[in-house]
């Protein structure tokens, strides 16, 4: 067997390992991009080489998944330079976002897994993976950074996680007064700028309206026993694609127009995940999406200079 084909069968496997839910013939297809027919055999190879795997409850739309059980492939499972240096290169780029519980969180599992490699194989390997992290340097926007309480972090996480609510003193902008607020938790915008705690008013307040807190405002936060709750029909993904940026408002028609000098360089750009693009036969590019962020789209046009119209919405100078 080749040695590229004999890779992706220790792969397969390990995926397969890595939980219950299992992998269908389809996930094989789309991540090795093979034939059904190819997927057909390398899951037979699997169930043949190991009798340990299983067949999945049947998932969404009686799809069979097979899986196999934990602990199965602890003496097959190895870590490369590259994977090393990876989880490195992802460490920097989180502090270098100022999102610094992440970055430890990453750090321990980095921490766990070399402690899990022989140390002769850690020291050949480990070399490799520090000389291309370092290789990797992001430059970032300038511009000052907000301090975020790390343990205030950790403690929202660990109520969204226990579906609890939490109790903030939050400090208001507005009035400069510090209040506190009893919220139902949800998740986290993180922006170039400003990250912020998506949450609800468990009081009522605004209805089933979901807000933005900034995570520098908040001063103290303290878990409740009381269950969290979901506003109906939240989700939290689909509330950050209603924006061009972080910050919420009612989502409009978008249509930015291209000039030829800069089409080509705009068309390598995904500026919103509802996006459609089309190339114009006078060489310009026309790039609609729908959402809300006026202000951030104007930072992001100015970028652009000249070289970009807004076409929609019409009356866009009257809206900055």
């Amino acid at each position: 067997m080749a040695y590229e084909k004999a890779h992706d069968l220790l792969d397969l496997a390990i995926w397969m390992q890595s939980g219950r839910d299992g992998v269908s013939l389809n996930d094989i297809q789309q991540r090795f991009n093979v034939s059904r027919r190819t997927a057909e055999r390398m899951r037979d190879m699997i169930l043949e080489r190991f009798s340990q795997a299983e067949l999945a409850p049947n998932g969404e739309n009686n799809t069979k998944r097979w899986y196999i059980p934990q602990g199965t492939l602890k003496d097959f499972i190895q870590y490369s330079s590259e994977e090393l240096a990876v989880l490195e290169i992802s460490k920097k780029l989180l502090l270098k976002q100022n999102m610094l519980s992440q970055a430890q969180v990453l750090d321990g599992t980095i921490n766990k897994i070399k402690a899990s490699i022989k140390p002769d194989v850690l020291r050949l390997i480990g070399t490799d993976a520090e000389a291309m992290a370092e290789s990797s340097i992001f430059v970032c926007r300038p511009g000052p950074k907000l301090k975020i309480d790390a343990n205030i972090l950790k403690t929202i996480q660990d109520a969204i996680v226990s579906l609890k609510r939490i109790k903030i003193d939050y400090f208001y902008e507005h009035n400069q007064k510090t209040n506190f607020a009893i919220l139902d938790p949800y998740g986290f915008l993180f922006g170039e700028r400003n990250q912020y705690l998506v949450a609800h008013h468990s009081d009522g307040y605004y209805g089933d309206e979901v807000h933005l807190f900034m995570l520098n405002n908040i001063k103290k936060v303290e878990i409740l026993s009381d269950p969290l709750k979901v506003v109906p029909g939240f989700n939290l993904q689909s509330y950050a694609s209603q924006s061009f940026g972080v910050y919420q408002e009612e989502p409009f028609e978008v249509e930015w127009l291209f000039d030829k000098e800069a089409a080509n360089e705009a068309a390598k750009y995904i500026f919103h995940p509802s996006q459609t693009v089309k190339h114009n036969t006078d060489g310009t590019l026309t790039v609609k999406f729908k959402a809300g962020g006026t202000r951030e789209m104007d930072w992001h046009l100015y970028t652009w200079g000249d070289h970009v119209k807004v076409i929609k919405p019409a009356d866009w100078n009257k809206r900055k």
